[in-house]
Parts: structure tokens; C-alpha cells; sequence
């Protein structure tokens, strides 16, 4: 087996045409530039292009298989030189079954097969060139589909207070949306990881994800994983999510949880830490809040604290971009010495980053290696923040 660094969550900003399809993506987040960077600069082999269905997109993607710059792998997925692109939507439901709205996520192994699902869905939503867009089905509904299409189906960013399965107040099981035979994999989000997840029983029986859920090109690997397949393809993906002949998750990189917007409950007015059982808040005396990941899943909690057995390492990675000091000239500086983020993340060593960098910083990159970097907390939607002291 081989391993390959995959991030499977990342949206399209706009497209060649410069019209939107994610409204709060980046303008630069553009197919052609989304895959070069991801290539060459973060050095991912496996990428989920999670706009995939949008009508442009489409387009785009299948005018480059027929230029020759992608190919179509016999297993799925779209080759991009030795990397793979792996085509999804990411979609919203809404009904009175789910209390509030899910985003998922529905990949696909062949682009005649995301057309396929495009045309589908164009009867289901009211604008099917934009990204996240409320599908007018249930959530069994949408997985029955992605299934009859040979897709793989996993809710998206599980935790976030806003959009997801868990993040509303309302108590609800996983089984009371979904059919859970039919989910592939969970993914997490930024303010969770692996112990925190496993405190759920009805998710032990899924593999968990790390994707960055990227909005712009720097976000892009802020999350990821390390897939042990024989080759990036859709078909060794499937595999590995089920852990067959081999194949596997083998680790999750993602933030600290600490890190994460949403790790801690504040004030909704100033961002204050709102104490758990406060009537308001203790610095402007607002009384409304945003629930934090971590005080949401204590009030879920159904299992024993703790990893489950089997599960690979979660390993709390910092992205460069968190780096106090690493600001983009130096930031370039290492991409021209080491070529890309994955190299200088995971293994240039220290002697070798301090020829191009200053000391203090490559120490801090080491230390980020290792989990020793001291973390302030983020929470209702501001990031954490590494403590250089």
C-alpha cells in the first residue's frame, strides 16, 4: 500500500466565466487555479471538489479531459497528473424530520455520473449553479440517490453549531435523518477531533474525516488525511473508507480543536467565554450565545471519553498560515526551498528549515510537529489562536 494525502472538501469560488458558484469563496478559488495549488503547492495526491455539480463546472472539468489535461481513471475519479480529483456536491436538507439544516456530502466516481446527478438535482433546488443549496428531498432520499448512482454519502462538519447534525440545540439521532447503512464516513470539522467525536455511540461504526472545507486557496489542506490505498482513485477511496483488502484511513491532520471557530461557547454579541449555566453574559450582559463544540458534545454524550479502539491517530496538525511570524514572503521562501506545504508539515527537518527561515520560526514548526504549541481557544466563529510566549 501507498499512502496519499487527501483533503475531500473543497469548494469552487468562481468559475472560468467569473460567475459565482460558493458566494463566500474567494474569487481566486477558480477550478484551474484550485488544482494547480493543491498539486504543487500543498502537495495533496486526492482532492474533493465538492461543487462539482454546478453546470460550469461540469463544463470546465470536461473541456479539460477533452484538452488532455485530466484523465478519466478506469476506477473513478479525474487524474490531474498523479493527482486525483474525486467530483461531489455538497448539499443542504431541510425538512420537519431534521429539525433544522444539514449540510452533506455526495461524491461521485465518474464525471458522466455527477451530470447525472446534476440533472437530478436541477428539479429538486432553485439555483443549481450555486454551491450548498437546499435540496427539496429528505435526507434517506438524497442518500437512496447518491447509492443508485454508486456514490459515497458522509454529513459534513458533523459539530459546527450552524448547518450540521449535531450543532442545533435539538436533540436528535443520526438514525432519525439518515439511514445509517448508508453513510460512508463522518466528517468532523474544525472544532472536533477523534476523542471528542467517539463520545457518540452511534458514530462509532464510521470512519471520521478531516477536510479542510476550503473557501480560499490558503485554506486548502488545513485539514486532511493520510489514505493507505494502492492508487488514488475513487474505487481504492471506497475501500479504504470501508476498510477492505487492506485499504484504510491510516491518520487525521486537523486543527486543535481549540483552534477551531466554534470550540468554545461565548457571548453572540462580543465574542466574550459564556460560562456554562450563566443567565448572561458577565462582560456586556447579553443573553444569548453560540453553543461550542465542546459543551454541545457533552450534552450528546453517549460513550465513555476517549478514542475507540481501532481508530488511526488524530493528529493535531497547525497549518503554516496559523504560524506566528510565517507571513507570505517567507511562506513562499519555504515553498521555493522544499516545494510543498506537506514537505516542510511532515518532513524537512529542523537544520534544513532554519537555511530558510529564521530560527524561531522553524523551532515553531517543529513544535507544531509535535502537539507543543500553547493554543487560545476560538469560538462563535473567530479561530483560535496560537500563544507565541
Amino acid at each position: 500500500m501507498t499512502s496519499f494525502y487527501a483533503d475531500l472538501h473543497i469548494h469552487i469560488g468562481r468559475t472560468r466565466t467569473g460567475r459565482a458558484v460558493k458566494i463566500t469563496g474567494a474569487k481566486t478559488l477558480t477550478l484551474t487555479n484550485l488544482i494547480a495549488h493543491a498539486r504543487d503547492k500543498k502537495g495533496l495526491n486526492m482532492v474533493g471538489i465538492i461543487d462539482s455539480h454546478s453546470p460550469e463546472v461540469l463544463q470546465e472539468l470536461e473541456e479539460l479531459l477533452d484538452l488532455g489535461e485530466l484523465s478519466e481513471h478506469p476506477d473513478g475519479g479525474l487524474m490531474y497528473g498523479d493527482m486525483s480529483i474525486i467530483p461531489g456536491s455538497e448539499l443542504e436538507i431541510n425538512s420537519e424530520e431534521t429539525s433544522g439544516p444539514i449540510h452533506v456530502l455526495c461524491f461521485f466516481p465518474y464525471l458522466h455520473t455527477m451530470r447525472l446527478f446534476s440533472e437530478w438535482l436541477s428539479l429538486h433546488l432553485k439555483n443549481i449553479h450555486l454551491s450548498s443549496q437546499r435540496v427539496y428531498v429528505s435526507g434517506k432520499e438524497l442518500q437512496k440517490k447518491t447509492k443508485e448512482l454508486g456514490g459515497l454519502f458522509i454529513p459534513a462538519h458533523v459539530f459546527t453549531p450552524f448547518k450540521s447534525l449535531y450543532g442545533k440545540g435539538v436533540k436528535r439521532t443520526l438514525a432519525e435523518v439518515f439511514d445509517p447503512a448508508l453513510i460512508d464516513a463522518v466528517e468532523l470539522g474544525l472544532s472536533a477531533d477523534t476523542s471528542m467525536a467517539d463520545q457518540l455511540l452511534e458514530l462509532h461504526r464510521y470512519p471520521f474525516l478531516t477536510n479542510s472545507d476550503a473557501h480560499s486557496l490558503a485554506k486548502i489542506a488545513r485539514e486532511y488525511q493520510k489514505i493507505e490505498m494502492k492508487e488514488p482513485s475513487f474505487e481504492e477511496l471506497r475501500k479504504a473508507l470501508s476498510r477492505e483488502d487492506g485499504r484504510k484511513v491510516a491518520a487525521n491532520y486537523g486543527l486543535d480543536p481549540l483552534l477551531g471557530k466554534y470550540h468554545r461557547t461565548v457571548c453572540s454579541n462580543c465574542l466574550s467565554p459564556f460560562p456554562e449555566g450563566a443567565l448572561h453574559c458577565l462582560h456586556c450582559g447579553s443573553e444569548k450565545y453560540i453553543r461550542g463544540v465542546a459543551d454541545r458534545i457533552a450534552e450528546l454524550k453517549t460513550a465513555e471519553s476517549g478514542t475507540m479502539g481501532g481508530r488511526p491517530p488524530y493528529i493535531h496538525q497547525v497549518p503554516l498560515e496559523f504560524i506566528p511570524g510565517l507571513g507570505p514572503k517567507l511562506l513562499e521562501r519555504l515553498m521555493d526551498h522544499f516545494g510543498t506545504e506537506m514537505a516542510v508539515l511532515h518532513s524537512v527537518p529542523r537544520a534544513a528549515l532554519e537555511e530558510a527561515i529564521p530560527a524561531k520560526i522553524a523551532d515553531l514548526i517543529v513544535k507544531a510537529r509535535s502537539g507543543e504549541l500553547k493554543v487560545h481557544a476560538g469560538g462563535g466563529g473567530r479561530y483560535g489562536k496560537i500563544i507565541n510566549k
